[in-house]
C-alpha cells in the first residue's frame, strides 16, 4: 500500500511540477515559514500530524510574519514555501506582490486570537502601564514634556521620569524586530493607541502620524531581540529591571519565571483577550498556496488537522499551549473555507 502511495505521489509531483513556471526538485515534506508567535502552535500540529499520518512531519521555520510572507509570495514551485504563518493579517501590498509573482490562489485561515504582553521577572514588582506611558517610554519622538504641540527626541531615561508612580528604574524593554508580526501588531495597537492620546498628533496627515506613532527609539532603552522569543524570556529571568514584549502563548509557556504587567488596568487573560477587553489583542493566521496542493503531499490533510475541533476548538490541544479560540460558529465557517481552499480576492484586506 505504501509503495503504491509513493508511486502515485511521485507521478502527481512530476506532473504538477511540470505545470509550474519555475523548475524545482520535487519534495514530499510540507514547508512552512512565518510568525514566531504562531510557530509553537504550528509545531504542535505538525508533530501530531507527522505522528498520526503516513506523511512526513512538516518542516517549520520561524522567519517572522513579514519575512514569511515575503518568501511565500516569491513564486510558485517547490523551492518556495507552501504555507506561511502570520501574527497579523496579510497586507494589501503583500497580496499584490503574491499576485504579481504568480501566486494567484491563496487561502486565508484565521486560527484564533492572541494577546501581546509586556512581561517581567516574577522577582520584580507587578506594575500597570497605560498605553500612553508605553508610547512615551518607547517612541523615537514624543510630545515636548515642557508643553506645546511639538515633538522632541525621547528624553525619558527612567520609568519614573514619565510618571512618579512608575518604577524608579531605567527603561529597558526587549522586543521583536520590524520583520515580526508581533512588532507590527504592537506598534499598531499599543504604540498608536498611546500616541493618539495627543490631539495634535491625531490631526496630522495619516502617513506623518504613522511615522510618529510607529517609530521605536534607537538610543538604547528599546532592544531588538530578533525572532527568538526564548532569548527574551532568558533575559527577563536574569534581569528584574528589564521588560519583554511577546505573544501570550510565551507567557503561558514560561509562567513559572515571568509575569505580565497589566495594561490600562486589564490583565491578559483568555477571556479578556477573546472579548478584546485587553487593549493589545490580535488575530493569528496562516496562508495556503493552492498551487502546491497536490504537488507537495499532505497539505490538505495538515490544514484539516489544524482546523479540527480537536486542535483549535474550545477544548482542543492548542488551547493548552495558549491559543485563544475563535467563537464556534466562526471556526466552522473558516474550516469550511479552508477545506474548499477558497481563494482570497484581496477585498478582505
Amino acid at each position: 500500500m505504501m509503495k503504491l502511495k509513493t508511486a502515485l505521489t511521485t507521478v502527481a509531483l512530476a506532473g504538477s511540477i511540470a505545470a509550474v513556471s519555475t523548475p524545482a526538485m520535487a519534495r514530499d515534506t510540507i514547508n512552512i515559514v512565518g510568525s514566531s508567535t504562531v510557530y509553537p502552535f504550528a509545531t504542535v500540529v505538525a508533530e501530531r500530524f507527522g505522528r498520526n499520518t503516513d506523511f512526513p512531519t512538516p518542516k517549520l521555520e520561524s522567519t517572522g510574519s513579514g519575512g514569511g510572507l515575503k518568501l511565500f509570495c516569491e513564486g510558485v514551485g517547490t523551492q518556495h514555501p507552501d504555507i506561511t504563518n502570520a501574527s497579523r493579517r496579510m497586507k494589501p501590498s503583500e497580496f499584490e506582490r503574491c499576485q504579481s509573482n504568480g501566486v494567484k490562489e491563496i487561502t486565508e485561515v484565521r486560527i484564533g486570537a492572541d494577546g501581546i504582553v509586556i512581561a517581567n521577572s516574577k522577582d520584580a514588582a507587578k506594575v500597570d502601564f497605560s498605553l500612553e506611558q508605553i508610547f512615551l517610554a518607547l517612541a523615537k519622538e514624543v510630545p515636548d514634556p515642557n508643553g506645546g504641540d511639538k515633538l522632541v527626541p525621547n528624553p525619558y531615561e527612567k520609568w519614573s521620569d514619565i510618571d512618579s508612580s512608575l518604577p524608579n528604574k531605567a527603561i529597558s524593554v526587549m522586543g521583536p524586530p520590524p520583520t515580526s508580526g508581533t512588532r507590527d501588531a504592537f506598534v499598531e495597537i499599543a504604540m498608536q493607541g498611546g500616541c493618539k492620546q495627543y490631539d495634535f498628533i491625531k490631526k496630522m496627515d495619516k502617513s506623518d502620524m504613522k511615522s510618529v506613532c510607529h517609530s521605536m527609539r534607537e538610543d538604547g532603552p528599546f532592544i531588538e531581540a530578533g525572532e527568538n522569543d526564548n532569548l527574551i524570556v532568558q533575559r527577563l529571568a536574569q534581569d528584574s529591571g528589564t521588560y519583554g514584549i511577546f505573544g501570550y502563548s510565551f507567557l503561558m509557556e514560561n509562567s513559572g519565571q515571568i509575569q505580565a504587567v497589566t495594561i490600562n488596568g486589564v490583565e491578559p487573560t483568555p477571556e479578556a483577550i477573546s472579548s478584546e477587553e485587553y487593549p493589545v489583542a490580535r488575530s493569528l493566521w496562516f496562508y495556503i498556496k493552492k498551487a502546491h496542493v497536490g504537488v507537495v503531499p499532505g497539505i490538505e490533510e495538515y490544514v484539516a488537522e489544524f482546523t479540527s475541533e480537536g486542535a483549535w476548538g474550545d477544548n482542543g490541544y492548542l488551547v493548552d499551549v495558549g491559543l485563544i479560540p475563535s467563537p464556534r460558529n466562526e471556526r466552522m465557517e473558516i474550516a469550511k473555507r479552508a477545506k474548499e481552499l477558497q481563494p482570497m480576492t484581496g477585498k478582505e484586506l
